[in-house]
C-alpha cells in the first residue's frame, strides 16, 4: 500500500490551517462589536492569548505597522495575522472570514428595507447620535495608546490643527510625512529591547510588484474615470482613493467616503 507523499501530507496541513484561519476569523466577525480599538483587543485575547500563533511584541509591531497603512487598520491586522499564519492566501481567507458577516448582514438589511422610508425612522436617528459618541470614544482610546508622552502629543496636536485648517485631499499623506519626520528626529536613539519573532512568508519581488500595483492603481484610476462613462469603475475609483488616502482604522474613513460620495449625489 502506497504511503502518502510528504507533499500530500504538506497540502493537508495547509487546508486544515486555512480552514482554521476562516474558522476563528469568522467568528470574530459575528461576536466583534465597537469598531476597530475593540476589534484590536478581540484580536489580542484569541490570537495571542488564547491561540499562541504570535507574541506581544509581534502583535504590537503589527499594529503599529497596520496603523501607518492606509486602510482600516483593525481589518489589517487580522489579515497580517493570517499572512503570518498561512502566507498570502491566510490573509485572504482572513479578510473574507472577518468581512463575510458584515457583508451578508448589510445586505440582508437593504432588501428587508428596500422601498421603506427609514431616513425618518426614529431609531436611525438614535444610532446617528451614537455614532459621534462612538468615534469619540475610538479617539480617546487611540490617544491615551498612541500619545504616552507630551512630545507625542504635541505632535498629534499639530496634526490636528492642520487637518481642520488645510482640508485638502493630500493633507493626510503630508501630515503623516511630516510626523514621520519629526519622530525620525525625536526618537532616534530610542531602542526597543524585546525581540519580536515575526516571519513574513512573502518574497521581496511579490512585495514590490504588489507596492507597484498600488501606485499604479492610484494614477491610473482617476484617469479612467475620466475617459470613460463606466459606473464601476467610478465607484471603484472612489473607494480606492479612499482607501489608499484613509489612516488610522474604519471611523476616520466616515468623513472621507462623505466627501466623494455625497457631492457626486451617490448618497445624500
Amino acid at each position: 500500500m502506497k504511503e502518502p507523499s510528504f507533499s500530500t501530507h504538506k497540502e493537508r496541513t495547509s487546508i486544515r490551517t486555512l480552514f482554521e484561519i476562516f474558522m476563528v476569523s469568522t467568528k470574530l466577525g459575528l461576536t466583534s462589536f465597537g469598531g476597530p480599538i475593540a476589534h484590536l483587543g478581540y484580536f489580542h485575547e484569541e490570537y495571542v492569548r488564547r491561540r499562541k500563533w504570535l507574541d506581544e511584541k509581534s502583535y504590537a509591531d503589527l499594529v503599529a505597522l497596520c496603523q501607518f497603512l492606509p486602510g482600516p487598520a483593525s481589518s489589517q491586522v487580522g489579515i497580517g495575522i493570517g499572512v503570518i499564519r498561512s502566507g498570502v492566501l491566510g490573509g485572504i481567507v482572513s479578510f473574507l472570514g472577518f468581512t463575510l458577516p458584515s457583508v451578508i448582514a448589510l445586505i440582508t438589511l437593504a432588501l428587508l428595507m428596500k422601498g421603506m422610508n427609514i431616513e425618518t425612522a426614529g431609531w436611525i436617528h438614535g444610532l446617528k447620535l451614537v455614532a459621534v459618541a462612538i468615534v469619540a470614544h475610538a479617539i480617546v482610546g487611540m490617544s491615551q495608546n498612541l500619545t504616552p508622552d507630551l512630545k507625542r502629543k504635541a505632535i498629534a496636536l499639530m496634526a490636528l490643527v492642520v487637518t481642520l485648517l488645510w482640508q485638502t485631499t493630500y493633507t493626510q499623506i503630508g501630515i503623516i510625512l511630516v510626523s514621520a519626520f519629526m519622530g525620525y528626529l525625536i526618537y532616534q536613539k530610542h531602542r526597543d529591547h524585546h525581540q519580536s519573532n515575526t516571519h513574513f512568508p512573502i518574497s521581496r519581488r511579490f512585495a514590490m510588484m504588489c507596492l507597484s500595483l498600488f501606485f499604479v492603481l492610484l494614477i491610473l484610476l482617476p484617469i479612467l474615470r475620466e475617459v470613460t462613462s463606466i459606473q464601476w469603475i467610478a465607484m471603484f475609483d472612489h473607494f480606492y482613493r479612499s482607501g489608499s488616502l484613509v489612516f488610522g482604522g474604519g471611523h476616520v474613513v466616515l468623513p472621507l467616503l462623505e466627501r466623494e460620495f455625497v457631492p457626486s449625489g451617490w448618497v445624500s
